[in-house]
């Protein structure tokens, strides 16, 4: 009868667990591609990358401004890189 009542009790008390999937494959082929780096100035940016689907006006004090590519954003701070960042879904190779 124990046996019975645990087996119920276990059968009733199994939840389904789930998990976030982390993006390591997308992360690691990222730092594959070739993107505007730190430190890099607008001019060489644009020569290098070619002119930018959108740029945005530039926001705030010290003035940050944005380029639009088709699979990344370089985000300045006055004339200079400050980071890029890929779009959603964006790697190498899938």
């Amino acid at each position: 009868m124990k046996r019975i009542l645990l087996a119920i009790i276990l059968a009733f008390s199994v939840q389904t667990v789930t998990a976030d999937v982390l993006l390591i494959d997308e992360v690691r082929q990222s730092g594959k591609m070739q993107v505007p780096v730190n430190g890099q100035s607008k001019a060489d940016t644009e020569t290098e990358y070619g002119t930018p689907v959108k740029k945005h006006a530039a926001v705030g004090d010290p003035p940050i401004t944005r380029w639009d590519y088709d699979t990344y954003n370089v985000y300045f701070e006055y004339e200079l890189v400050l980071f890029t960042v890929l779009n959603p879904g964006t790697v190498i190779e899938k």
